[in-house]
């Protein structure tokens, strides 16, 4: 169900939606990731970030609906848009609790998620629509560096946390409460779409010297072989606090 933690190899990418279900998108919860760095130990490894491929969209039909898709406008290629310049200083680290993001009605709770014995990242539960998972051995949201957030696009139930991720657009906000009862306030500046084959591990989860967010679920079209063909990563960069 997760990606496994590898040693560098094939290029910078870890493993995508297709090569962790094995193809077979009907098969049940099945986990896609993208590959990224460790911060701990500095021994290379490469990890997989995993959400749930489209078991419902198998299940709901022989033409599914996948969910929407950024446009290219909100690409960093297509320039800064309404994008703010505006950065806060670094917040002290601690463990996110909640993440919100008004634009596309999302208030989740957020699960720490650290690496199983097997070397693979943990999951959110599937069984819960409403939730997001925060790897735990790198930054905290607010704090120097790139905090990483995943979660579900859809479950057998049908759409989940992050369905609505493609829509978000330059500019809205997204915010963490945090367990020191403070909230750091994030920007969007991106929103990209990698196939899988092409993950850049090295732009969205390289170092930083200011406070940075990626926010990442499945995407880049559903194949009913191999599941969601690529992954949709939303940047952002700290704001404000409160």
């Amino acid at each position: 169900m997760t990606a496994r933690a590898r040693r560098r190899g094939r290029g910078m990418y870890g493993a995508g939606c297709g090569a962790i279900c094995g193809g077979g998108g009907g098969r049940g919860m099945c986990a896609c990731g993208a590959g990224g760095r460790t911060r701990g130990g500095g021994s290379g490894w490469l990890i997989a970030i995993p959400v749930l491929v489209g078991i419902w969209l198998v299940q709901n039909g022989s033409e599914p609906v996948t969910p929407p898709m950024p446009t290219a406008a909100e690409a960093f290629a297509a320039g800064p848009g309404s994008h703010s310049d505006i950065t806060a200083a670094p917040m002290r680290s601690s463990a996110p609790v909640r993440l919100s993001i008004p634009e596309i009605k999302v208030d989740a709770q957020v699960l720490g998620l650290g690496l199983g014995r097997d070397g693979s990242l943990d999951v959110p539960p599937s069984g819960i629509r409403n939730i997001t998972g925060w790897y735990k051995d790198g930054a905290t949201p607010g704090a120097q560096g790139t905090a990483i957030l995943a979660g579900h696009v859809d479950n057998a139930q049908g759409p989940a946390v992050f369905y609505e991720l493609g829509t978000l657009k330059k500019g809205h906000q997204i915010e963490v409460t945090r367990a020191d009862g403070s909230t750091a306030v994030f920007t969007v500046d991106a929103l990209e779409v990698y196939d899988n084959a092409e993950f850049p591990d090295r732009r969205v989860y390289g170092a930083t010297d200011r406070a940075e967010l990626r926010v990442i679920t499945c995407g880049g079209g559903f194949a009913k072989k191999g599941g969601y063909q690529g992954n949709v990563v939303v940047y952002s960069h700290l704001t404000g606090t409160r």
